[in-house]
């Protein structure tokens, strides 16, 4: 570095960089260390308390047993097993409480898993109390029962010698010696003797016996207030459920009952839709895009019906709608929306290449609408029939259940699945086809005509039908075509239109 034969600069930079980088590792090792110790701590931590609530849990096996002794001896030995536990829990409660200070502490530190900690602690708390009440609980109810048992033993042992002592004085032997007679005098006396000790036990324990039934009267009566209590807030609390209940039920046919009215309303609007058919397309569109934007609406039904479903609200007497059949009624009509845009779609394209008037459209459409009174976008085969007499088709009556050939050769076309239903779009699509038949024929007709007319004029002049056609024939143009006017309004003697002619009538 002090030598001038190197790049001191470079090497002064090399070197700051490689300390530079060399601390920068330093660094992020030491943080790496403190990071591992820490989540060391916190894993010990865990496995700390997983023992501890091992313990806890072993021990509240011992202390909810409902054993307490079937005899004095009995409970004897479990009241010694219950203190030796006891001490357990109170020798215990350094290591107990060693847990709760390294977790409040870690806690404090603001160490990694810190929400985790204290979600654990107030587990680990309340696991800790309902051990030490348990066993409080345990420990009063053995007590309880060495009493009882105790005064079991004292009435036993008392009946006991009064049965030995009833075969002594009721005995029929008064002696028939004066020495017998006095040795059966020092007997009874030794017995009056100890009949006064005993008098003494047996009011003790009769004296122990109304204590028992007192405090067992009092304890029951304690336990029924308690009851009372528990009751009392139970029915409370049942009573806010079943009111947040019936919010939510009312909430749900609220939102329930106003969508399946739009449902209704949008349907109708939808069907009954009329004017132009591009206006109609429109229309259409713009509901089609409502109904689409109503999902959310649905959506929020559907969270609503959750939300019953998981408070088991199986009844709502506000509304006879489900999210079900919402979901399947709004489906319908997003169905009923694509179908009638299709379906317009279709006619506008009739309209403009085939030459199918959009009257003649509209009055398939009209009719259609006219037999479909449920609104649902389709026709029964009846409804069909029906629809098909009104727009002029010449279909046999034919009684029930007898064969029709001719109507079923329609449905060949409509219904070839024969699913019962023939929809706006098949109903339409069929129509066109037999308008664009009668359109085609006219075609060739008003062709025919053309030829009639010099130079392809058109009109037609009277000298021109009766040359070219039977009389028969020319009469009944003559007699049924219009004068022809020209673009300027002046009507030409003996020249006839055969374009309106022909046109007037393929349309009737």
């Amino acid at each position: 570095m002090t030598s001038s034969a190197f790049d001191t600069s470079q090497v002064k930079d090399k070197r700051d960089t490689i300390n530079g980088r060399f601390q920068k590792i330093k660094s992020m090792a030491a943080s790496r260390r403190a990071r591992l110790n820490e989540s060391h701590r916190l894993h010990q931590f865990f496995r700390d308390m997983d023992d501890e609530e091992s313990w806890i849990k072993e021990k509240k096996l011992l202390v909810s047993s409902e054993d307490y002794g079937r005899d004095l001896t009995g409970v004897q030995n479990l009241r010694k097993k219950h203190k030796r536990l006891e001490a357990e829990l109170a020798a215990h409660e350094p290591a107990i409480q060693g847990v709760l200070d390294t977790g409040k502490k870690l806690s404090d530190d603001n160490t990694i898993g810190k929400e985790e900690i204290q979600q654990r602690l107030a587990q680990f708390v309340e696991h800790w109390r309902e051990l030490k009440q348990l066993a409080a609980a345990r420990g009063q109810r053995l007590e309880e029962s060495l009493e009882y048992q105790q005064f079991v033993a004292n009435v036993e042992e008392e009946e006991a010698w009064i049965n030995e002592k009833m075969t002594l004085v009721a005995s029929e032997d008064y002696g028939d010696t004066l020495a017998a007679i006095q040795g059966l005098l020092k007997k009874h006396e030794a017995f009056e003797t100890d009949f006064t000790v005993h008098k003494d036990r047996v009011n003790d324990v009769c004296s122990n016996g109304q204590d028992l039934i007192k405090k067992a009267l009092e304890e029951t009566w304690r336990n029924l207030q308690k009851i009372i209590k528990e009751r009392e807030l139970e029915l409370q609390k049942e009573q806010r459920r079943q009111e947040e209940n019936d919010k939510l039920r009312q909430e749900f046919a609220q939102h329930a009952n106003a969508f399946h009215q739009w449902i209704q309303e949008t349907r109708s609007c939808m069907v009954e839709e009329s004017g132009t058919l591009e206006s109609q397309l429109e229309a259409t569109k713009r509901k089609h895009q409502e109904i689409r934007a109503m999902r959310s609406q649905l959506k929020k039904i559907e969270d609503l019906g959750a939300a019953m479903e998981e408070a088991l609200i199986l009844d709502n007497k506000y509304t006879e709608h489900s999210t079900v059949g919402l979901a399947q009624q709004w489906d319908q009509l997003d169905q009923l929306g694509m179908r009638m845009q299709h379906n317009l779609e279709q006619q506008i394209q009739a309209r403009n290449t085939t030459g199918v008037t959009e009257e003649a459209l509209k009055e398939f459409s009209m009719m259609f609408k006219h037999f479909d009174k449920d609104k649902s976008g389709r026709l029964n085969h009846q409804e069909f029939k029906s629809c098909l007499r009104s727009l002029g088709y010449d279909l046999p009556m034919v009684e029930e259940g007898e064969p029709d050939p001719e109507f079923e050769a329609i449905l060949d076309t409509v219904d070839p699945n024969r699913d019962g239903h023939v929809s706006l779009q098949e109903y339409m699509a069929f129509m066109i086809s037999r308008e664009t038949e009668n359109v085609k024929s006219s075609e060739e007709i008003e062709s025919a005509f053309r030829a009639l007319s010099s130079e392809g004029k058109p009109y037609v002049t009277k000298e021109e039908l009766y040359q070219n056609l039977t009389r028969e024939q020319a009469d009944y143009c003559v007699s049924h075509m219009k004068p022809y006017v020209d673009g300027k309004g002046r009507e030409l003697p003996t020249a006839f239109d055969y374009v309106e002619f022909t046109r007037s009538l393929f349309v009737n």
